[in-house]
């Protein structure tokens, strides 16, 4: 039994691997710009200038922050065209739209210089300033509306690789250019741009794209980072960091603590209500098959499973929370707004936390019961009609040694393959019953990082799932060799 646990436990190891490599593959393709929504929460909180008045350098701190100034992986496989530092152009459409003008020209070198004066054009054109002397107010807002759309003109030209698009933007620009200040030196950088376009369009490498090559970055990359931490900013994700969120700007561990401790506690009690319950109402079922007890609590539990969570949850809460009926439970909340007293000790907080948590617990467990109550009957049916169990009859065992120590013991196998999904449930929660009961648990958290694209918070929950799912395999593995001698691992 040892050496299968201490195999099952190495397995993990490249299980977690694969999918550590798939959300972090998933989190770098993921749509959106991760610096922009940190910039937007950190707007949001008013601390974006805490560190720099500068708006670029506040970008590239918080790439340093998220290590998006690495390299993806320990190596990439590309073309001869492809350089070694495509990835330090940051913007996601900016990078696209390069790797598009390498696969239509395949010249790097003219294509950097192409970037590199729209880039420099850009910066002009959002510096400067229109001219209002002897103007009147029309045009002053005409001005003002010409220079804002060569702004978003000359930011749009450097996501741009379709010919046709970058002709169009070229010629409205060239045509804004004119009733602007300073023009001269705007008009400089921008035929630098038609130069260099030129340049790129004219003496093309195609052939550079069909010869392979590989790019080595060793261990300074975002993935090794991920995983490993940089000994600044992060620890890795063998250290339990996952790193930061883009909603909160918070670290997703302190997240996790401050969240799963509800969603667990509620996943547990109830898998340990419903078993409790649905256990012996299974056991005497089988016992009395086909009698009134097995169709009355049938037909009550699987009404009980068709009602809805949220009905359920509400009829309570109208029962036992109206001041108009009976008021004796509070409608939401796992404790009181203002807290636990200051000195209150731990039997004293459960005390305090009973009332709240009963009707969430009725909710998370009614609907298990006709689930496993029926898998514990049809196991017990099948095991009471083997011949060992008329040979124990034979042999005068008392009925309840028959029932609980043979019957009950092979049948348990069914109901432990379902206990192996209580561990990745517990790291789900439930967003209904949260939101109803106003419960901080995990199961809103994730929704609302679903909902808000926080894609760190998306991964570290599917990490936590799929190690709690190999956790839970191994211990139904364990038991099915505790409640059945026949299963052995060696």
């Amino acid at each position: 039994m040892l050496r299968y646990i201490g195999k099952r436990i190495l397995l993990f190891f490249p299980t977690l691997f694969i999918i550590t490599l798939l959300g972090f593959v998933i989190a770098v393709n993921a749509p959106g710009d991760p610096v922009a929504k940190m910039m937007t929460a950190a707007t949001a909180t008013g601390d974006l200038t805490s560190q720099s008045s500068s708006m670029n350098e506040q970008k590239l701190l918080w790439r340093k922050k998220l290590g998006l100034d690495l390299p993806v992986f320990y190596f990439s496989i590309s073309n001869l065209s492809t350089p070694d530092t495509l990835y330090k152009i940051y913007d996601k459409d900016e990078n696209m739209a390069a790797a598009r003008l390498l696969d239509q020209y395949g010249n790097w070198e003219q294509i950097q210089s192409y970037y590199m004066s729209c880039d420099n054009f850009y910066r002009g054109a959002a510096q400067m300033n229109l001219d209002t002397a002897g103007m009147d107010e029309q045009k002053i807002n005409a001005g003002m509306e010409r220079l804002n759309t060569l702004i978003m003109e000359s930011k749009a030209l450097k996501s741009c690789y379709d010919e046709d698009i970058i002709q169009s933007k070229l010629a409205t620009i060239g045509s804004i250019l004119s009733p602007v200040s300073h023009s001269e030196k705007i008009r400089r950088a921008f035929d630098e741009v038609w130069q260099s376009h030129d340049a790129m369009t004219s003496a093309t490498s195609k052939w550079k794209n069909y010869i392979p090559a590989i790019h080595f970055y060793g261990t300074k990359n975002q993935y090794h980072r991920w995983l490993f931490g940089d000994g600044e900013f992060s620890q890795g994700l063998v250290r339990f960091d996952f790193g930061t969120s883009y909603s909160s700007k918070l670290p997703i561990s302190d997240i996790l603590k401050s969240k799963i401790a509800w969603s667990l506690f509620f996943t547990l009690f109830s898998v340990i209500l419903a078993y409790g319950v649905s256990i012996p109402l299974g056991v005497r079922a089988a016992r009395k098959r086909n009698g009134f007890f097995d169709r009355g609590s049938s037909l009550l539990l699987f009404i009980l499973y068709s009602l809805p969570n949220f009905f359920v949850a509400f009829l309570l809460m109208l029962l036992f929370s109206n001041p108009n009926i009976w008021s004796v439970l509070p409608a939401s909340g796992v404790k009181p707004a203002e807290g636990y007293p200051e000195a209150a000790g731990f039997f004293e907080c459960v005390k305090i936390s009973l009332p709240y948590v009963i009707m969430p617990l009725i909710c998370y467990t009614y609907s298990s019961f006709a689930f496993l109550s029926r898998t514990v009957r049809g196991a017990m049916i099948e095991n009471l009609e083997q011949d060992y169990i008329r040979t124990a009859h034979a042999k005068g065992l008392p009925e309840k040694r028959v029932i609980w120590k043979h019957a009950f013991r092979n049948s348990l196998l069914p109901v432990i393959t379902v206990f192996a999904n209580v561990f990745p449930a517990a790291i789900g929660g439930s967003v209904i019953l949260e939101s109803i009961f106003t419960i901080p648990g995990m199961g809103l958290e994730v929704f609302n990082a679903i909902a808000g694209q926080d894609y760190p918070m998306i991964i570290a929950v599917m990490t936590l799932t799929g190690i709690l799912t190999l956790i839970g395999f191994l211990i139904s593995d364990i038991l099915y060799a505790v409640v059945d001698p026949r299963i052995n691992y060696g």
